[in-house]
């Protein structure tokens, strides 16, 4: 399958045209390019996805030549193609094709129409490469990319002041993580005397697992680090909350269901590696388990529906590193596949919900849509079910996978995951009591509310469908099934070991631990449906008898103030005596100033004897003489 490259070069393709012409050959011409372009790429990825299955072990290695080659490093320009970067690929340019047809309608108003699409259709380029890479370097490159296209359109409305803002946040907060990015691809070249990512694992495959705290530790420990960044997760995860300022498709697309999870893709993607580093996986597992609760609770109390959205995905990311880190690698990549479906209808919802109240985005000013938007309602009512995880649907067989692998790994882990489901049920039916039930806290938005146009409906309900299918992919083994996506990724996961069998999980209660979760779950998502269903009087006089928590919880812990006091003025405060001493005194002051300063003196001083009387100067002439000869004579 030669012509792989060609599916990230569609969208690359479709990035130029609209954004160097698109403007000027109008929305009819940028809508076909844009949404064709990444058609056309997913039609291309489902050939090579099959190419790859009937392909010995399941595997294409495609390379093109060689990017750089200097010394010992040698990096090829190829394209690797097997169940993990198959599933990935289709997932990025499956969804991705949906959302812009979803934009189509969501963003016909917009000025900026050519550029959105042009930034869109960058991002999936720069996603496809990261997710198809044959080695670190090339990955690396799509890694940053979708860093940059993110900082575009989280700013996409620059005429703002919060917009930019944000953009600017997400940036910084991602070059962090970048940096432990950089570092643990330079002591993994170190180790292995390679950054292509096939040679790595198979001579990670041989190596013994590393007991103490060793360099192969410290290597996946600054991946780690990158990986928080990109995927959000404590003390990186404030850019993402704040990202929601781009368009509501834009969240939907990279903050849901491609960008944030390329953290846990990188992982899986060095399974081999990361399985070698015991202290790294156990820090992984809880990370994530804290981040999943944290950001759950916040999302508890928040009033902007995308802001909910927004800690949701925080805690599910968390989710999916706590599987990660209890040695689940094909149950935290299940998570990531069902959570890429209903988190994405769940943004696209919203952004239906957002257009019909005129731009509304807040909670409290909404209620009684459910009438109005058939098609927004029961389509987010089936996402809702997934996130909850209610058995049969997709979220229940990933998330309880998950709760299983971190209980066997630590009991204390599947209680705070536990906690974090309960959270999330309890935010997520507010959400949908607020939105949809009880009277009409905005008549007159309400009045003028119709359902979204079918170019905006039509991918809520593919998405629909998939949110609910993809969870029979992995039916776990104690209902019946056979966990299927864990044979299908093995490949992928165990690459070059030299003995692909790890000896698996041991047996757990899983029955009890599954009943445990979905009756917590389904209990705190009906309190919260009665506590909001007919409005927010009875959560108001909740919050009155703890003012302290709801405060605490509104405000997000106060993290954002505490980092502003305590991390951006010290460092500003630093900054400006730096740039006050070093820069103004020092470097412009005497390193640049004061020689011209005495430059200036000097020629005012000579300046003096110049009088234009010929005597001055013959007597200048003569006294220097007379100086000479004194000097010679002497």
């Amino acid at each position: 399958m030669k012509s792989a490259w060609l599916i990230p070069i569609l969208p690359l393709l479709g990035a130029a045209f609209n954004g160097l012409v698109g403007k000027k050959a109008g929305k009819r011409a940028v809508t076909v390019v844009a949404v064709g372009s990444v058609v056309a790429s997913f039609i291309v990825a489902v050939m090579a996805f099959f190419a790859m299955k009937a392909a010995p072990g399941h595997r294409l290695d495609l390379v093109y030549g060689t990017w750089m080659a200097t010394g010992s490093l040698s990096v090829p320009f190829g394209l690797t193609i097997d169940p993990l970067s198959g599933t990935m690929m289709l997932v990025v340019a499956g969804i991705g094709a949906l959302i812009h047809l979803y934009s189509v309608g969501y963003m016909a108003e917009e000025e900026g129409y050519a550029r959105y699409f042009a930034y869109l259709n960058l991002f999936v380029f720069f996603m496809l490469t990261l997710v198809l890479g044959s080695s670190l370097p090339l990955l690396f490159v799509g890694w940053e990319g979708v860093g940059l296209c993110s900082y575009l359109l989280i700013g996409f409305y620059f005429e703002t002041d919060y917009a930019p803002a944000a953009g600017l946040k997400a940036f910084l907060f991602n070059r962090v993580g970048d940096l432990g990015m950089a570092v643990g691809m330079m002591a993994l070249f170190a180790m292995f005397g390679t950054l292509t990512v096939g040679d790595i694992l198979r001579q990670a495959g041989h190596m013994p697992v590393e007991v103490g705290f060793g360099m192969l530790t410290f290597a996946t420990l600054m991946l780690f680090v990158g990986a928080t960044g990109k995927s959000a997760q404590l003390p990186l995860y404030l850019w993402l909350p704040d990202a929601m300022a781009g368009p509501t498709p834009v969240s939907a697309l990279i903050h849901a269901a491609t960008m944030v999870t390329s953290g846990i893709y990188l992982i899986c993607r060095l399974a081999p590696v990361f399985s070698l580093t015991p202290h790294t996986m156990t820090t992984i597992a809880w990370v994530g388990g804290l981040t999943a609760l944290f950001a759950a609770t916040i999302g508890l109390v928040q009033r902007d529906i995308k802001k909910v959205l927004a800690y949701s995905t925080v805690s599910q990311l968390g989710y999916m590193f706590l599987g990660l880190g209890s040695a689940g690698f094909a149950a935290g990549f299940f998570h990531v596949f069902t959570h890429a479906w209903f988190k994405a209808l769940l943004f696209l919802g919203a952004g239906s919900v957002i257009h019909a109240m005129h731009h509304e985005q807040d909670l409290f000013r909404m209620g009684g849509l459910k009438d109005k938007l058939p098609v927004t309602f029961w389509t987010m009512l089936i996402a809702t079910l997934c996130i909850m995880g209610i058995p049969g649907f997709s979220g229940f067989f990933s998330k309880d996978e998950i709760l299983y692998l971190a209980f066997m790994k630590s009991p204390a882990l599947w209680a705070v995951g536990l906690v974090a489901a309960c959270c999330t049920a309890f935010y997520m039916a507010r959400l949908m009591a607020l939105a949809f039930w009880g009277e009409p806290r905005d008549s007159h938005a309400l009045e003028h509310a119709h359902e979204s146009p079918w170019t905006m409906t039509a991918p809520l309900a593919a998405l629909a469908v998939g949110s609910v299918l993809a969870g029979f992919w992995g039916i776990p083994k104690v209902l019946g099934g056979t966990f299927a996506i864990e044979h299908w990724l093995e490949p992928a996961l165990t690459y070059g070991r030299a003995e692909a069998e790890t000896g698996g999980v041991p047996e757990g209660p899983a029955l009890l631990l599954m009943g445990v979760s979905v009756v917590a779950a389904a209990g705190f998502g009906l309190f919260g449906w009665f506590l909001y269903k007919e409005g927010t009087e009875k959560s108001e006089r909740l919050a009155a008898k703890f003012p302290g928590v709801h405060t605490l919880l509104l405000n997000k812990y106060f993290v954002d103030e505490l980092v502003e006091g305590y991390l951006l003025r010290p460092t500003r405060w630093f900054g400006n005596v730096l740039w006050k001493l070093f820069d103004v005194i020092i470097i412009d002051g005497i390193g640049v100033n004061l020689p011209g300063a005495l430059t200036r003196v000097a020629g005012d001083f000579m300046a003096l004897l110049q009088t234009g009387r010929v005597r001055n100067y013959v007597l200048s002439m003569g006294l220097g003489a007379l100086a000479l000869l004194y000097i010679f004579l002497k």
